[in-house]
C-alpha cells in the first residue's frame, strides 16, 4: 500500500460529482500492482432495476470483467485502488476534469458537458413506452407515473416484442391499403392496445377490432380505448368462428385454443386477409388422432413416452397448419414468439399473402396426406374446413 496526499482530494471531488450528478465517468491506469494482466479499471454510473449503481469494467490483457457496486462501495474500492497500484485517475464530471498522476492533481476545463446516459448496457429502446400512456396504467402494467409494475416486468417486454415483430410484418402491406385488424381472442387488450398505439404512432390508421367472448373485458377495454382517445380501436363481444372478418387485411389469433386457432386461420384464409398471425395453444384435437390410432414408425421410441407425444402432436399439428397455408398461396414461417419464462405456448406462425398467389399446388396436398399417414391422423381440422 502507499500513501498518496493527494486521493483524499480526489475521492472527495468524486463523491461530490456523484451527489449533484455532474460525475461523467472515471478511469484508472499505469498500473503497477500484483494482480497479473490487470491493465485498468473504468467506472461509469448506470441504473439497474431503478438503484444507481458504479460500474466497474476491469480490463485485463485478454479479457474484460463486469461488476457492479452501490456508491459507497464504489468509492472504496477507486480508494483501495489508488493506494495499491494504480498511479493515474482521471475524473471526468460536467464541471471540470480531474487527474490524479503520482502525487500531482490537475483540474482542467471540462471535456463533457453533459453526464453520460446512466442506462444499463441491456437497456433497449422500446417501441412502446410509457410516457403518456394512460392505457398501460389502466390494464395495469404501469404506475401513475409511467413506471413499469414490478409485476408486469415480463408483461411489458411481452408487449414490445410482439409489436417489434408485427412492426416488421406490416412493411409488406402498402400504407394505404391497411384498412383493418382483427385480433380474434383479444382477452385483457394488451397486445391489441400496443399495437394500435404503435401504428398511430407511424401515421397508420386502421381501424382495430379486439374480438373477446367474455362481455365483461370487452367493456372494460372499450372505456380504456375511450378514455384513450384511440378512436378507431374497438372491441367486440363474440366468438372466433362466430365473427364476421371478411374485409380484414390482418387477422391475429394469439393462444386460441385447440382447433379454435384453426377457426381463426380459416377466418383469415376465406377472407383474403394479407397477413395472418397466430400462436397457437392447447393441441388436442392432432393428439386424440395420434394416441387412437398408434401408428408404428420410426418414431416408437419417442412415442411411447406421453411428454413427447404431447411435443409431437404440438408439431404435427402446426406443421400441417404451415403447409395448409402454402397451399392456399401463403408464405409461412414459424419461429419463437416470446421466451418460455414469460409464456409455454412460444411459438407463431406468421402467413403472409404472396403478391401472386401460385396455382395451388398437389405435391404440397401430397406432403399433408403423407403426413398424416405416417402419424395416422385421420382429418386435420382446418383442411376439413377448407374442404381438402
Amino acid at each position: 500500500m502507499t500513501s498518496n496526499p493527494k486521493i483524499p482530494y480526489f475521492i472527495s471531488a468524486l463523491e461530490e460529482s456523484l451527489r449533484d450528478g455532474s460525475f461523467v465517468k472515471l478511469s484508472l491506469g499505469n498500473y503497477k500492482g500484483p494482480e497479473d494482466q490487470l491493465k485498468n479499471i473504468h467506472v461509469r454510473r448506470i441504473q439497474v432495476k431503478r438503484e444507481e449503481k458504479l460500474s466497474f469494467t476491469y480490463r485485463y490483457k485478454t479479457r474484460d470483467i463486469v461488476k457492479n457496486h452501490d456508491f459507497a462501495e464504489g468509492i472504496a474500492l477507486i480508494s483501495e485502488a489508488l493506494a495499491s497500484g494504480f498511479h493515474v485517475a482521471t475524473l471526468l464530471t460536467t464541471a471540470f476534469d480531474l487527474i490524479l498522476e503520482n502525487q500531482s492533481l490537475k483540474k482542467k476545463e471540462a471535456s463533457h458537458t453533459a453526464p453520460a446516459p446512466s442506462g444499463h448496457d441491456r437497456d433497449k429502446k422500446r417501441l412502446i413506452g410509457t410516457e403518456n400512456k394512460a392505457y398501460l396504467h389502466a390494464l395495469n402494467i404501469t404506475d401513475d407515473k409511467g413506471i413499469v409494475c414490478k409485476s408486469a416486468q415480463d408483461k411489458y417486454r411481452q408487449i414490445n416484442k410482439y409489436v417489434e415483430i408485427l412492426s416488421s410484418l406490416i412493411q409488406g402491406i402498402a400504407p394505404g391499403q391497411l384498412k383493418k385488424i382483427v385480433d380474434m381472442g383479444s382477452g385483457k387488450g394488451y397486445l391489441t392496445f400496443a399495437l394500435y398505439d404503435y401504428l398511430i404512432g407511424i401515421g397508420l390508421h386502421p381501424e382495430v377490432i379486439g374480438v373477446e367472448y367474455r362481455a365483461e373485458l370487452v367493456a372494460l377495454c372499450n372505456k380504456i380505448a375511450a378514455d384513450a382517445q384511440f378512436h378507431s380501436l374497438h372491441f367486440s363481444q363474440g366468438s372466433i368462428a362466430d365473427y364476421d372478418c371478411s374485409d380484414a387485411n390482418i387477422l391475429i389469433a394469439l393462444h386460441a385454443c385447440d382447433t379454435a386457432t384453426d377457426d381463426a386461420i380459416y377466418k383469415g384464409i376465406t377472407a383474403g386477409a394479407d397477413l395472418i398471425v397466430v400462436a397457437p395453444c392447447c393441441h388436442k384435437q392432432i393428439r386424440r388422432e395420434i394416441e387412437k390410432a398408434k401408428a408404428h414408425n420410426d418414431l416408437d421410441f419417442l412415442m411411447k413416452h406421453g411428454i413427447f407425444v404431447e411435443r409431437q402432436a404440438e408439431m404435427v399439428t402446426d406443421g400441417l397448419r404451415a403447409l395448409i397455408l402454402e397451399y392456399c398461396g401463403y408464405t409461412t414461417k414459424v419461429f419463437e414468439f416470446i421466451s418460455d419464462a414469460h409464456t409455454p405456448k412460444n411459438i407463431l406462425i406468421v402467413g403472409a399473402k404472396n403478391k401472386k398467389p401460385p396455382a395451388s399446388d398437389p405435391a404440397i396436398l401430397e406432403n399433408i396426406k403423407a403426413a398424416k399417414a405416417y402419424f395416422g391422423i385421420e382429418t386435420h381440422h382446418l383442411e376439413k374446413m377448407l374442404g381438402l
